[in-house]
C-alpha cells in the first residue's frame, strides 16, 4: 500500500511504456512500485520522436520545436516506480529526464517527467518524425536482454 507521506510524481510516457506496448508491464507490476493512469496527453512543445534503432526503440530527441507535439500517457508514480523507470531508461547514462508541461485530453496542463535523449547523432533527425509510437509487426521491439551484446548503447544510436 502507498504511504500517504510519499510524494507522487507524474511521468509522461510516449513509447514502449504506453498501454498495449511491450514495456507497459513495468507500470503494472506491483513490485516495481505504484503507478496509476491519469490521462492521455500531448507535449505542449514539439519534439522529434524517431525510431532510433533497428530494435524499434522510440527516441524522443532533445531538439525542442522540431517534429510534432508527441502523444502519450500520463501516470502518477511513487519514488520506487520512478527509480525502476530510471533503470529501464538507463537514466542518466542513456536517457535523461526533465519536467515538461503536458496537455491532457481534458485540456488540463500538468507538469510531468519526460525521458529524452540529449546526445545523439544528427543523422537521427533525418529519420521520419512521429507524433505517436506504436510497436508494429513489421519492426518488433526487442528487449535489451535479446540485443546483440557487442553493441553498446552509444553504438545503438547509429542505426
Amino acid at each position: 500500500m502507498l504511504k500517504m507521506s510519499q510524494a507522487l510524481k507524474r511521468v509522461f510516457v510516449y513509447g514502449t511504456l504506453k498501454s498495449g506496448e511491450p514495456n507497459h508491464h513495468w507500470l503494472t507490476t506491483k513490485t516495481n512500485g505504484h503507478a496509476r493512469f491519469l490521462a492521455k496527453g500531448t507535449t505542449m512543445i514539439r519534439f522529434p520522436l524517431v525510431i532510433g534503432t533497428r530494435y524499434n526503440i522510440p527516441f524522443l530527441l532533445d531538439k525542442q520545436g522540431v517534429g510534432h507535439n508527441v502523444q502519450g500517457e500520463i501516470y502518477e508514480v511513487d519514488d520506487t516506480m520512478l527509480s525502476n523507470l530510471d533503470v529501464l531508461e538507463d537514466y542518466p547514462r542513456y536517457y535523461d529526464r526533465e519536467p515538461q508541461t503536458i496537455l491532457t485530453d481534458q485540456n488540463e496542463k500538468l507538469e510531468c517527467w519526460l525521458y529524452l535523449i540529449r546526445n545523439y547523432p544528427d543523422a537521427l533527425l533525418s529519420k521520419p518524425l512521429l507524433s505517436s509510437y506504436h510497436n508494429t509487426p513489421q519492426a518488433l521491439y526487442s528487449e535489451k536482454s535479446v540485443r546483440d551484446p557487442k553493441i553498446a548503447a552509444k553504438d545503438d544510436l547509429s542505426y
